[in-house]
């Protein structure tokens, strides 16, 4: 175990697998959320199920063995949703393309990570964007989240509106919802996939949902979405601005978990950590294969937290979440039992937690503060993380513009508000 210097890092074999465990946990219930999420796009549930186990497992186990750092990896919420209702629904092109996009974000990823540009994009987005852009991503779910559960409805005359309370599939919704709160604000470690677990129950036993005929099952082939990227569609002037936000937002997701459970576990010192620049490395590699998997983008979790505070140091807390990962794999009857109203409450309690960012953020600085706005407004009521965030790139130059401090716009937001002008009012 010396490829894991326990010692050095104050930790022991016990402590580690503990944790791993722990992790695993916090973080199950991305397997059926993710593939309910992404099958609403027509992309095989079953498929989906292992390719999202598949995934974690490699790069949980990846980021442990190169970085030695604590941080369990999967698809990332929110680019997965942006995946199935902003690319595929929202703008109408095939989930092969869209698996495209995030393959050629991949390569883009993997390219900044291994040079110095990466610190460049750290350093040159302004802190306060990257908060906008990911509570932005969180009202951005947190809406689908209430959409797809029929909470809110839309509406000829107000274009959203209140849902019918009453009915039995909302109000299963509702109580999934109350128990996701409950279970969070208690410090479950284990809250999303409990609440989820609680409410199919629910569901199965006031007929809402069907009991399984059966719990276990061999693991469901993934080869209808294994390499089934498609790259030359994706590889358009047009789309382009679509892959550079789902790496932007890869990697502003990634900073921030790092950022959050890292000061908790003192794993980062400074910009030039080793262990950070190889935690940001095996994100990439591991969102460049998951475009070869069938799945959405994969980040950094936040749910690592939690192993961390079961005493987690090491990637030895990282590769025994990914091994235990495997369970999934062999429970795709459960999975598909699951009522799409036990999942669709957890994206607004993750979108709750996303957009509690706000309160980090200078509102005294006004190009800040109008950026912020269409950021987070844009995002959800254009349907689109790409024009939310180049909507508010736009916002926050003009302000600076205006206010006679053109010197002072970053050349990264200097970046993406020429590339708003393009997708705008050329492309």
């Amino acid at each position: 175990m010396n490829l894991f210097q326990l010692k050095e890092h104050g930790s022991d074999i016990k402590t580690e697998v503990t944790a791993g465990a722990t992790t695993f946990l916090a973080m199950l219930y991305i397997v059926p959320v993710n593939a309910s999420i992404m099958s609403a796009a027509g992309v095989p549930y079953e498929a989906l199920i292992t390719a999202t186990a598949v995934i974690t497992i490699i790069a949980s186990i990846l980021n442990g063995l190169w970085a030695n750092t604590p941080i369990a990896m999967s698809v990332g919420m929110g680019l997965n949703a942006y995946f199935s209702f902003g690319l595929v629904k929202g703008m109408g092109i095939a989930w092969q393309t869209a698996l495209g996009i995030v393959f050629l974000s991949g390569i883009i990823y993997i390219f900044i990570s291994m040079t110095p540009l990466r610190r460049w994009m750290v350093e040159t987005i302004p802190l306060d964007i990257k908060r906008a852009t990911s509570a932005g991503i969180g009202a951005f779910i947190a809406f689908i989240g209430l959409q797809q559960s029929k909470i809110i409805v839309g509406s000829s005359s107000t274009l959203v509106t209140l849902g019918d309370l009453k009915d039995p599939h909302v109000m299963l919704a509702l109580f999934g919802l109350a128990l996701a709160i409950f279970f969070t604000l208690r410090r479950y470690k284990s809250a999303m996939i409990l609440s989820i677990l609680l409410t199919t129950v629910v569901a199965w036993v006031t007929g809402i949902g069907k009991l399984p005929d059966e719990f276990v099952s061999m693991p469901a082939s993934m080869m209808p979405v294994f390499m089934k990227f498609d790259v030359l569609s994706a590889f358009s002037l047009s789309l382009l601005p679509v892959v550079l936000i789902f790496f932007i937002t890869d990697l502003f997701d990634t900073l921030g978990t790092l950022t959050g459970v890292g000061m908790r576990a003192n794993l980062f010192k400074g910009k030039d950590s080793v262990p950070l620049q190889r935690t940001i490395e095996a994100d990439a590699a591991a969102t460049f294969l998951s475009g070869l998997a069938g799945v959405s983008s994969t980040t950094a979790f936040i749910e690592s937290a939690a192993g961390v505070e079961e005493g987690g140091r090491t990637g030895l807390t990282a590769v025994v979440t990914g091994l235990l990962f495997f369970l999934p794999l062999f429970f795709l009857p459960f999975f598909q039992s699951i009522p799409s109203n036990a999942i669709y409450p957890i994206l607004i309690v993750i979108g709750v937690m996303m957009f509690s960012e706000l309160q980090h953020i200078d509102y005294s600085d006004n190009a800040v503060k109008f950026a912020t706005f269409f950021i987070v407004v844009g995002m959800p009521l254009m349907y689109s993380i790409t024009d939310g965030l180049l909507m508010g790139a736009l916002a926050y130059a003009f302000v600076r513009i205006t206010e006679g401090r053109i010197k002072e716009i970053d050349i990264a937001m200097s970046v993406l508000a020429v590339v708003g002008i393009l997708v705008f009012f050329v492309l």
